[in-house]
């Protein structure tokens, strides 16, 4: 396994930057790139077509799907490959036929692209949507409730939900994993939810664009696929008997292209190859020292869990920002919040912390 130190000299920007916002985009892995461009050499000299070109690209979104499996902890089957983590929550709350009558619990502490699809389904379907504080969502589900879609860590503080408290409910859960996949360990058989959708382009460090959607097998049959392609068909060449993959497949969200899918693939083995435990461990472990080392200066850090983002209340965000930027240190505010937020990972080092702390001070 690779040294964090390793996996660090991987990563070009550090040797400009102190880049502190894969909660955004994650930093992009020199040997991903490197994968990418083998990829889109292959396809200018040798073709985009034939079968060779067909399976290789298929063997790259097969192997890409049964490396989210084993990170997520479930069976390949239950893995549909979308292009966003918004993707997943559209394919879950557009397909399980909700309407007049059914409630929907979530909080107010949701990214956009959690609230915007259901807001949607409020408008268009006639659902009710139920919004409680993120502390306490489970005490807001009624026996009206269908449906609880909250964020498994919060996009605003790195708090973490009370997936215990929800699983009581015995209500169908969907997680937003966009803050938990790549950076915290998961295991959805222990979270206990239904659903759980994620991106790929912020903590498994790939391409615009990726993303993948958990959906527990006994779930598959409750669910209409709100969009159907070439991907989803067990027999393509007979669409019009609309026979779909007997499992999550049926889910997926278009092909991607060949170059994103090598890139994906090639950062999750990067981060695979240093450790798992090493890649969760490590970037927790410094974004808490973070916290207290931005307490300990006098800054309030918003309430968080063991998680790799690190916000703290500040009375100008945009122009702290813009200090930071100044001094090479990436880091993001939160309009609307008043906080200033730091997303620390496996591939940061203490120097990347005492550069930013430096502003701060």
């Amino acid at each position: 396994m690779r040294r964090a130190v390793d996996l660090r000299s991987s990563f070009p920007v550090f040797q400009r930057v102190a880049y502190l916002n894969a909660g955004t985009n994650g930093p992009v892995p020199g040997p991903a790139i490197d994968a990418a461009e083998l990829r889109l050499r292959d396809e200018l000299e040798l073709g985009r077509s034939g079968e060779r070109h067909w399976e290789s690209l298929k063997a790259l979104h097969a192997n890409r799907r049964t490396a989210l499996a084993d990170l997520l902890g479930c069976d390949e089957g239950e893995v549909a490959l979308t292009h966003s983590t918004t993707d997943g929550v559209n394919v879950v709350v557009s397909g399980l036929g909700l309407g007049e009558g059914d409630e929907v619990v979530t909080s107010y502490q949701e990214h956009p692209g959690l609230l915007a699809p259901l807001a949607s389904a409020r408008d268009n379907l006639g659902i009710t949507l139920r919004i409680a504080p993120f502390d306490s969502i489970a005490h807001a589900v009624t026996d009206r409730t269908r449906l609880v879609a909250c964020s498994h860590v919060s996009w605003i503080n790195g708090s973490v939900v009370d997936v215990g408290a929800l699983r009581q409910t015995g209500v169908s859960v969907l997680l937003d994993g966009a803050q938990g996949l790549g950076a915290i360990p998961i295991d959805v058989r222990e979270l206990g939810c239904d659903y759980y959708a994620a991106s790929g382009q912020k903590w498994l460090c790939g391409p615009d664009g990726t993303g993948c959607l958990y959906v527990k097998a006994d779930r598959l049959e409750h669910m209409t696929p709100p969009s159907l392609g070439f991907q989803d068909l067990e027999d393509p060449h007979e669409p019009l008997e609309l026979r779909l993959h007997g499992d999550a497949r049926r889910f997926d969200q278009g092909f991607m292209t060949g170059f994103s899918a090598a890139w994906a693939l090639s950062s999750i083995e990067l981060l695979a190859a240093t450790g798992w435990d090493q890649v969760h461990g490590r970037g927790a472990g410094l974004a808490a020292k973070l916290a207290d080392e931005l307490r300990e200066r006098g800054r309030k850090v918003a309430p968080r869990g063991h998680t790799t983002l690190v916000a703290w209340h500040d009375p100008d965000c945009e122009a702290t920002v813009k200090r930071m930027d100044a001094a090479s240190v990436v880091v993001r505010y939160l309009p609307g919040a008043g906080l200033v937020r730091a997303a620390v990972g496996a591939w940061n080092s203490e120097d990347d912390l005492e550069r930013l702390l430096a502003v701060v001070a």
